[in-house]
């Protein structure tokens, strides 16, 4: 018999803990370690140095350590999400799962540490005691009340933030649905009547978080496995009386009438059809039971109208994630040295999460979710854990609210700017962009797509008029267009944010063909061909609507091959001495940028050809601010083989040398020669530029494309390109796998004036 679908799931989750090697974690050297020089400065006798800073001033542990970007995640297993008290070692997969998340959301460095102690008091003594080591404490998945406990006490003594993720993450993530939920069924917070069940330290946590919000504590009622805690029941747990109501009712069944907002922190099937009915009309149902929630979302669909349903699960809508808020509010917190997280901070964060899913979808995060509803809206009150946009959003409110909130111990000189460098961060091409995009702003430009009715397109073009203000120009069906800008929730408006072209009526037609006939008349093209042509191929139409001045330049190439889009554009702008010389590809890598040239071209280019190409990749590394070291690569080297790419690399090299460029270039060499000084200056000590170079030009393009591909496949490299050079960025060509922030980046490049860039 073949093995179940669950059978298979436990499977593929234990063999991904187990290989390539067991865990989810390792540590990384940050500083090199490749001699006796290293080993001398990282260790013993120079690392005395930092350690003397640190001992005659605490503060500059943020300049000589890591502190400032470690956080522990400390647990003792007593309550793990789903599985209960299992006990330290048991619980390690997860807390190493929650310092995965810290890494792969807010760049924050994590150790996970679970210790072995059921005592409240004790356990907190241990953890006031790592205080040295980090710079947050994450506390997690400790059994209530003693989480309260451990918190309390670690906060008094510990001049850090430590924060409960369990208690405070879930309140944040709720506290930001809630908002939104109210906004759509238009009721105020201060009026609402909140039924609850489940007193542990998530449920005390987002009531709290509801009187924050502006929720009375009249309106609250709490019910746990006992029923409503009530005052007569003379509740031993301060933080349950608390919310204790003054009622003699005791069932949930008789609490739930005229309920507004049901909160389960409980378990499954608590809240049934017959209680769920005694709600009032258009009520919120956060049924928070994992796996099974207190109620299924299709049984409160069925039964009631206008519902909103959150739950904790990711195979329905709204689900109710901490990844969304413990990230970025550490990363918040660490940024300015915030000595606690306060309640300032955790409400920022509720409102940066709410507003972010009141906005647009990112392009991003409707990639990772395919299919799903991303319009805010019933079915999308929060935002999906995969949208980047939420690091720099949520990140600089709260270490905003840290600095008004007087906890601050660093100072942000501007917000604006904070910002922008965490955009850096979930934006890997977006530091690299910067001159790029501010050259696009102070320039108008039009800009034509010529598969306007690509999603990818449509983002992109929603994010232009965002960042650069220009009005984009999309080659497509209206109705097309406009059914897909209403599906991904864009508010694109035709003719207003952008103006569309319709193949197939647009009133310029004879205008178009007639051009292109024009043009193409005398290499066999005939009227007929023409007007086909200019009724199917978006990508000549574009170049036609270029080449008759009203559009500055145009973008294709999201689907079919990069030569057949050539083929029309030069067709058509060859007429105005341009000629493509080379597709460049800039390679943002781990270690820095690499630009890749020439990638799709000329399969094996002359001499001439690959000088010219090494002087527009010169021009183009200058848009981005960064002055280049070009490298020409070849299976020879400095003259070793006299093979067909090493004359032509040294051929190129007399035809710069006699151009006398003002830029650094050196070859013939192998790539590794290129980047890794040390072994260049073994093979010529009388090299042309110091350091690693910063473009590598081939000499044909199966090596340049062959280089492209790996860094991308096998060193996670992001690309900004190919950026066709030699067009006078009027025309650039993408690749079908080009994400909406990759157009994004390209249409920045894209319609600058000729003289500037070239």
């Amino acid at each position: 018999m073949g093995k179940t679908k669950e059978e298979t799931a436990r499977r593929a989750a234990l063999d991904f803990h187990e290989f390539p090697k067991p865990g989810k974690l390792e540590i990384r050297a940050t500083k090199p370690l490749a001699n006796q020089s290293d080993l001398a400065k990282a260790y013993s006798p120079g690392v005395a140095e930092a350690c003397l800073e640190i001992n005659n001033d605490a503060k500059e542990a943020v300049r000589y350590t890591s502190k400032a970007n470690l956080v522990a995640v400390v647990s003792n297993g007593s309550a793990v999400l789903g599985l209960g008290n299992i006990g330290p070692l048991a619980s390690k997969p997860v807390m190493e799962g929650k310092a995965v998340l810290f890494k792969k959301f807010a760049g924050i460095d994590c150790f996970d540490i679970e210790i072995k102690e059921e005592d409240p008091y004790r356990l907190a003594e241990i953890v006031s005691s790592l205080e040295p080591t980090f710079g947050a404490i994450n506390l997690e998945d400790i059994k209530a009340p003693d989480c309260f406990i451990v918190e309390e006490v670690c906060r008094k003594n510990m001049n850090i933030p430590v924060f409960h993720d369990d208690q405070h993450g879930t309140a944040i993530v709720v506290g930001a649905a809630l908002i939104n939920s109210l906004q759509l069924v238009k009721k105020k917070i201060s009026e609402i009547k909140v039924v609850t069940t489940g007193g542990g330290a998530a449920g005390i946590a987002c009531l709290k978080m509801l009187i924050s919000l502006g929720c009375k504590r009249e309106n609250i009622w709490l019910c746990d496995l006992s029923g409503l805690v009530t005052e007569r029941r003379n509740e031993k747990n301060k933080h349950k009386a608390f919310f204790a109501q003054d009622s003699k009712l005791e069932l949930l069944e008789d609490v739930i009438s005229g309920a507004d907002f049901f909160l389960g922190l409980s378990g499954p099937d608590t809240l049934s059809k017959a209680m769920l009915m005694k709600m009032n009309s258009s009520p919120i149902i956060f049924a928070l039971a994992n796996p099974t929630p207190e109620i299924m979302p299709e049984v409160v669909h069925e039964s009631v109208e206008n519902a909103i349903v959150a739950t904790g699960r990711s195979d329905y809508p709204n689900q109710v994630n901490n990844v969304l808020c413990f990230p970025f509010i550490f990363r918040g917190a660490l940024d300015v040295g915030a000595t606690e997280i306060n309640e300032a901070m955790k409400i920022a964060c509720v409102q940066s999460i709410a507003e972010l899913a009141r906005e647009h979808s990112s392009a991003e995060a409707a990639a990772a979710y395919q299919g799903e509803d991303m319009k805010f809206g019933p079915n999308y009150v929060i935002p999906k854990p995969f949208d980047p946009r939420l690091l720099p959003l949520v990140a600089s409110a709260v270490a905003e609210a840290a600095v008004n909130s007087g906890v601050a111990t660093r100072e942000i000189k501007s917000i604006t700017d904070y910002t922008r460098d965490l955009e850096s961060s979930a934006y890997k091409t977006s530091m690299l962009m910067r001159p790029v995009f501010g050259a696009a702003r102070s320039a108008t430009r039009r800009i034509v797509f010529s598969e306007g009715e690509d999603e990818r397109v449509l983002r992109a073009s929603f994010a232009m008029l965002e960042e650069t203000g220009d009005r984009p120009i999309l080659i497509g069906r209206p109705e097309v267009v406009m059914h897909r800008i209403d599906k991904y929730g864009l508010p694109l408006r035709m003719n207003q944010d952008f103006q569309l072209v319709n193949p197939e009526s647009d009133p310029r037609f004879r205008d178009y063909w007639g051009t292109y006939h024009t043009i193409m008349q005398r290499r066999g093209v005939t009227p007929a061909l023409s007007q086909a042509i200019m009724r199917t191929n978006s990508t000549a139409i574009a170049s036609i609507m270029v080449y008759r001045k009203e559009a500055d330049s145009m973008i294709c190439g999201t689907f079919g091959q990069y030569l057949w889009h050539l083929n029309y554009i030069q067709q058509v702008l060859e007429n105005e001495g341009l000629q493509a010389i080379g597709a460049l590809s800039l390679m943002i890598l781990e270690n820095g940028p690499l630009f890749i040239a020439d990638t799709q071209i000329n399969a094996i280019p002359s001499p001439e050809q690959i000088a010219q190409t090494v002087i527009a990749t010169a021009r183009h590394a200058r848009r981005f601010g960064i002055e280049p070291k070009i490298a020409l690569c070849s299976h020879s080297q400095f003259g070793n083989l006299d093979n067909i790419s090493g004359r032509n690399m040294r051929k190129a090299l007399e035809i710069l040398d006699n151009s006398k460029c003002d830029f650094s270039y050196e070859g013939e060499m192998h790539s590794d020669a290129a980047l890794d000084p040390e072994l260049r200056s073994r093979i010529m000590p009388n090299s042309r530029f110091e350091g690693a170079a910063n473009a590598l030009v081939f000499a044909n393009t199966d090596a340049a494309s062959g280089v492209r591909n790996i860094l991308k496949m096998c060193a996670n490299g992001l690309e900004v390109g190919p950026i066709l050079m030699g067009m006078g960025n009027k025309a650039h060509i993408v690749t079908p796998s080009i994400t909406a922030r990759g157009l994004l980046n390209i249409a920045a490049l894209a319609g600058t004036p000729v003289q500037t860039y070239g």
